[in-house]
């Protein structure tokens, strides 16, 4: 089984923009779950652990944060570089739970958006990463978060194959595997190539983490937190400091 930094630079992180289909429309989204957070008044530096090729950063960084933005994929940050142009925006190839060597002082804001987090090798990576958050933010400073929660049930049968998207060169669609901590997610893909369909396989593990895990992780930390749905039926938190 593959790393996840592995899967993302061989396998997702070449077709990233292809998968996530119409872009002005991704961008728009991400735009808006922005928009539904408590984000402070007056700027400052937002981190974006997770950035990709900036849907939340672009974003954030339009709305007046200075952002460091985090992944462990260089292909996704070198498209984020490119279309960030002369916004605020420090692109870092480094592990999510290093992100405060690039911060000079405390962050206002940080989010962990699009299922980033049940990217963590464990629950104990969850919570160093909830210490690191904790240290960072000042009171008042806002920590948000949207994932998958794979802990609520194990889908069954034929509901495990789950169509991604597809058109006349490329087809998409992942597979669930589940044990008892983990889901292990298989992207089989396939690519039209000079006549002939080419598949490709790769798999990797995504932690089963339920919302309230992640709710009482911060509560600890003396976060105010509120918790609900988001886009997608993905968990939503937005954690502010006490």
């Amino acid at each position: 089984m593959q790393s996840q930094e592995t899967h993302y630079q061989a396998h997702l992180g070449p077709i990233y923009a292809w998968m996530l289909g119409d872009l002005e429309a991704a961008f728009a989204r991400a735009a808006a779950e922005i928009d539904d957070l408590p984000l402070p008044a007056d700027g400052g530096v937002a981190v974006d652990l997770g950035a990709g090729l900036g849907l939340h950063a672009l974003a954030l960084a339009e709305r007046g944060f200075a952002v460091v933005a985090v992944d462990t994929c260089e292909l996704l940050l070198e498209e984020l570089r490119r279309r960030s142009g002369n916004l605020p925006i420090a692109a870092h190839l480094a592990d999510l739970l290093g992100f405060r060597a690039f911060l000079s002082g405390p962050a206002q804001l940080i989010v962990c958006m699009g299922d980033t987090l049940t990217h963590l090798p464990s629950f104990a990576a969850v919570e160093a990463l909830m210490d690191c958050v904790a240290d960072a933010l000042p009171r008042g400073g806002v920590f948000a978060a949207t994932f998958r929660d794979y802990a609520a049930r194990s889908l069954e049968g034929d509901q495990r194959f789950i169509p991604v998207r597809a058109d006349e060169k490329r087809i998409l669609t992942c597979f669930l595997d589940y044990g008892e901590d983990q889901v292990t997610v298989y992207d089989l893909l396939h690519e039209r190539q000079d006549g002939r369909w080419q598949q490709r396989i790769s798999r990797y593990p995504k932690l089963r983490l339920a919302p309230e895990r992640v709710a009482a992780a911060l509560t600890a930390r003396a976060f105010k937190v509120k918790r609900d749905t988001g886009a997608s039926g993905m968990a939503r938190i937005a954690a502010t400091k006490a």
